[in-house]
């Protein structure tokens, strides 16, 4: 086996997701100043390697518009977002979808093992089943789980910390698995 080291971009990347995803597990948050801080230093790494910064900055939007639809129904947190936007200065629009797409499959992973941990499946299911036929019925989206905002012990067993999945996915990705 040959093995290719990581640059310091990568290596920095892979750093701040580490600290991000510890963050959301402890705190159900990442700080935006954090956030802020690794956007800014990949994008001055991507400058100092010659990157057209148009391509830069066109990963970060691409990462904003695909999942800002998902923040407004709730399936995702603006704080994933914010780090998948600091990831995409990072990285060109192609290295990030792929990397969105892995995420999400590493988080329906999660979620599946969550389920089964938790053995709530069927009421799982039943919640989404009738928010779907809510919306039929309004033609209107609405926050996925807004009514367990009261509950945090149950709005906490139904939730995934999606850094997780990003960290791991942006891991695969360097490591040349994907």
């Amino acid at each position: 086996m040959i093995y290719v080291g990581l640059t310091y971009c990568q290596s920095i990347l892979l750093l701040l997701l580490l600290l991000a995803a510890l963050a959301d597990l402890k705190t159900d948050r990442i700080p935006n100043g954090f956030v802020v801080l690794g956007g800014c230093i990949g994008i001055l790494g991507r400058l100092l390697g010659g990157v057209d910064m148009r391509r830069t900055f066109l990963s970060v939007l691409l990462a904003f518009l695909l999942l800002y639809p998902l923040f407004r129904i709730g399936a995702i947190g603006a704080g994933d977002i914010k780090v998948l936007m600091m990831v995409g200065s990072f990285m060109d629009a192609g290295e990030l979808f792929a990397v969105l797409v892995l995420s999400f499959l590493i988080g329906a992973v999660c979620a599946l093992m969550k389920l089964l941990a938790e053995h709530n499946g069927r009421e799982r299911l039943r919640y989404f089943l009738s928010y779907l036929a809510e919306v039929i019925r309004t033609g209107q989206w609405k926050l996925y789980g807004e009514h367990m905002a009261q509950d945090y012990e149950r709005y906490r067993r139904n939730k995934i910390h999606f850094t997780v999945p990003i960290l791991f996915s942006v891991a695969l990705c360097m490591g040349g698995v994907v």
